[in-house]
């Protein structure tokens, strides 16, 4: 008898089950993280559709029925662990419904493994018979020799390397075109090292800013012949981190024999400015942005996926599993889908393996789950072989100590920062007024007074409109800038465009932004004002001052002031706590923030006084467990509780989507991301506040028919927006 394990395809054909489970097989053992572990991923591929030999599946194809109706995980999951392979058995299980708790695992599987599925013999002798498997096989694989959490994830490897090799077999099966784009492309190591030398060599070598750039660059890539592990780069603002982190990265994959590398932000802005940067020196072809902003297709000239160009096609199916030289990604995607149980986010866990994963800025890791998520790198460390580089100008302290569980070992890449750290100083800072509350009023005359062009930095999207409201009938600016995240991510880009332009023309402008400036946004300022806040941002935000030192060349420093609000407000309480401890540090010595090592002083009491160690532990308690759907459900990267607002007032581009997308009978993954330019994250009450400006579209996603401010985005009362807009 022929067994099949999915329909007809356009050529008519049924996929054969035998060979679908082959092939599963073939490509999970290829894919396994050790060698002597290979049998897991083999038996993971065999046992998979196990359930497909039941008579009423069989009939389901033959003759129809509804999607799901026969159910066939539990099958193979239940025959797993009979022979106590529990790590194939759950990831079995959870292959098509995401990963489960262990409790629910047990349960899916019980009636098998206790004998009460009365074809369990029939199903099994169908499936020995058909594949030729040995079942006396079973009887001697042992459980991998790997402490608990080590465990987990080993789990979770498999778990991607199933589900994977299971998609590719199926997709071969109903499109073997779309099946064979898919890129084949291993990273070019020589020729990328060759054109980013060729970079280097163009940069203008002369002034002392660059001298330093080059002696940090050669000293990290002395680094680079060391083998997986994690590794900081500690460098002061705009001494070129992201290409002297790339240059190590090359030569540690070149030497450790590493597949790709992947570059993880914290803000889509820094990956639209690094993805142009590295598109431009080493061509479009090898670098693969996803994110929610970006649109494979936007350069496209058709609204059919079918009908892109091949590149484009290409990276688009890479965006699924990351099978990709150098990808481009934000935070929330890479740690929700390492800490996520469904299918579609785990495919591409095991595509970090063997690899270099850089973060940029890593000290915006959210403290409230900081534990958790070095746990997590840690472990991925163990199984995968991957190496990790922490970049930022303000290194925390993530090293394991007594009372904070972190990394084993960081090995620095710069043996000295602090050095660096005096010999590129740009900036004085000065406390306004000793860091008494001052008014809006008092803030106002403060900048005002300077004759250069000045940029405000407020800790909520409140204080910055209610500041750029006050300044707007000032007539002292040849131009005016409101900058946060009530604008659409298209008209950020575009203001952020206009800044630039407006400062290399020497014009004294003034710009009013909340903290998603930070980082990434390479201004270069004479004056910074900045609102009280945590030290690390107080020192990204005077990383946007005297950038480039070129004050430095008539004598003079940056400015950078630093200044408390009456009735000041925080976005959330651990905030607010790290900017009171910062203020404590200033008021007693204010020197410290020319000392790199205030920085290790600053968050070793930041991790004792202010990171509750239980609430995270139970996300690690879940692991240890095998809870994964807990872990999905209270792993937040941020937990902000907000909706996409398609805003349709934005322009004649937004207007002119929203309209073809209403004629459209589904919205596709490409059109979700020719949305995402035109789109606010809100808040659930915003909405709510405001549903006669809000409506639901058929498709399902919300669209804002309300005012959009061409200077500040959706128009909102200063006294309510950080109640509102994310």
């Amino acid at each position: 008898m022929k067994y099949y394990a999915h329909s007809e395809n356009n050529d008519g054909s049924k996929h054969d089950l035998s060979k679908h489970l082959f092939e599963t097989a073939q490509k999970a053992e290829a894919l396994a993280c050790r060698k002597e572990y290979s049998q897991f991923f083999r038996l993971a591929g065999l046992l998979h559709d196990f359930g497909k030999y039941q008579p009423a599946f069989q009939d389901y194809l033959e003759h129809g029925g509804r999607r799901g109706s026969i159910p066939h995980a539990k099958w193979g999951a239940g025959y797993a662990r009979k022979f106590k392979i529990y790590d194939v058995s759950i990831a079995i299980d959870g292959h098509h419904k995401g990963l489960p708790n262990r409790a629910d695992w047990k349960n899916d599987t019980n009636q098998i493994v206790y004998d009460d599925e009365p074809d369990f013999d029939e199903v099994k002798n169908a499936f020995l018979v058909d594949t030729g498997f040995d079942e006396m096989t079973l009887e001697y694989v042992c459980a991998p020799a790997l402490n608990g959490l080590q465990h987990e994830i080993f789990i979770r490897y498999l778990f991607s390397v199933l589900t994977d090799s299971d998609w590719l077999s199926t997709e071969k099966h109903f499109d073997d075109i779309k099946s064979s784009m898919r890129p084949i492309r291993t990273l070019p190591i020589v020729a990328m090292l060759n054109r980013l030398e060729e970079e280097f060599s163009a940069k203008s070598k002369s002034g002392e800013i660059n001298q330093l750039r080059n002696l940090a660059r050669n000293e990290a890539i002395g680094k680079a012949l060391l083998a997986t592990g994690f590794y900081s780069l500690a460098l002061p603002t705009g001494m070129g981190k992201t290409l002297t982190s790339l240059a190590w990265a090359l030569r540690h994959a070149q030497h450790n024999k590493l597949k790709r590398i992947i570059i993880v932000l914290p803000y889509i802005s820094i990956i639209d400015q690094t993805a142009r940067e590295l598109k431009r020196i080493f061509g479009d072809e090898w670098i693969l942005e996803h994110h929610s902003s970006y649109n494979e297709a936007s350069n496209s000239t058709t609204d059919r996926s079918e009908d892109y160009p091949a590149e484009q096609k290409r990276k688009q199916l890479a965006c699924e599993n990351w099978d990709y030289p150098i990808i481009i990604t934000t935070t929330v995607q890479f740690f929700e889908s390492l800490f996520s149980n469904r299918p579609s986010k785990c495919r591409k866990i095991h595509n970090i393996a063997e690899s270099v994963v850089i973060f940029d800025e890593v000290q915006t890791i959210p403290k409230e789950i900081v534990l958790p998520t070095l746990g997590m790198l840690n472990d991925i460390q163990e199984i995968m072989r991957t190496s990790f580089l922490f970049c930022t100008a303000t290194q925390p302290a993530y090293e394991k100590r007594p009372g904070f569980d972190g990394i084993t070992a960081i090995t620095p890449l710069i043996e000295s920062p602090g050095i660096l750290y005096d010999k590129s100083k740009r900036v004085t800072y000065q406390l306004l007024d000793e860091l008494t509350p001052i008014s809006f009023a008092r803030l106002k005359d403060t900048v005002t007074k300077h004759d250069e062009a000045s940029l405000v930095i407020f800790n909520t999207k409140k204080d910055a409109l209610e500041y750029f409201m006050i300044m707007k009938s000032n007539k002292t600016w040849d131009a005016q800038y409101h900058l946060s995240t009530a604008m659409c991510p298209d008209h950020r880009k575009k203001t952020i465009r206009n800044i630039k332009s407006d400062l290399k023309a020497k014009k004294k402008i003034l710009v009013v932004s909340t903290q998603l400036i930070e980082a990434g946004v390479d201004f270069d300022f004479p004056l910074v004002f900045r609102a009280l806040a945590p030290l690390e941002a107080i020192i990204q935000s005077a990383g946007r001052c005297n950038r480039e030192g070129l004050l430095n060349h008539s004598g003079k420093l940056g400015n950078v002031y630093l200044f408390l609000l009456q009735d000041a407000r925080y976005p959330n309480k651990t905030y607010h706590a790290c900017a009171g401890y910062a203020a404590e540090l200033l008021q007693d010595d204010i020197e410290q923030l020319y000392s790199h090592n205030v920085f290790e002083k600053y968050y070793a009491s930041v991790f004792a006084l202010y990171i509750d160690q239980a609430s995270q532990q139970g996300i690690i308690n879940a692991r240890k467990d095998f809870n994964f759907e807990t872990v999905n459900d209270i792993y937040r990267y941020l937990d902000d509780h907000s909706e996409g607002l398609f805003v349709y007032n934005y322009n004649d581009e937004s207007r002119d989507l929203l309209h073809t997308l209403q004629f459209k009978e589904y919205i596709s993954r490409d059109d979700y991301r020719a949305m995402q330019p035109f789109t606010v994250q809100a808040y659930e009450n915003f909405i709510y506040q405001n549903r006669e400006d809000v409506k639901t579209s058929p498709h399902g996603f919300k669209i804002w028919y309300g005012n959009y401010d061409p200077a500040t985005g959706i128009s909102v009362d200063p006294m309510e927006a950080d109640k509102y807009v994310v």
